[in-house]
């Protein structure tokens, strides 16, 4: 399945690896899909959806980028 989300999209931060430095400041939270940022990371990994960053805004007015392995629908 390929996991893709669209501008806008409501989303939940899932980040599996806990000595990951984001996982305490943003596994579990929700936000929203603000930009979609392409890059070549897909070349690198083999895994097209690699190649994309999605830009994501909390309620709270931070923002951080993920890639879609780290993210779940709300």
């Amino acid at each position: 399945m390929v996991q893709q989300f669209d501008l806008g999209d409501n989303v939940r931060v899932d980040i599996p690896d806990k000595t990951d430095p984001d996982f305490d400041d943003f596994h579990g939270k929700y936000g929203v899909i603000d930009e979609i940022i392409e890059d070549d990371a897909g070349d690198e990994t083999g895994d097209e959806r690699d190649s994309k960053l999605y830009r994501v805004e909390f309620d709270d007015g931070k923002i951080m980028d993920f890639r879609w392995k780290d993210l779940r629908p709300r």
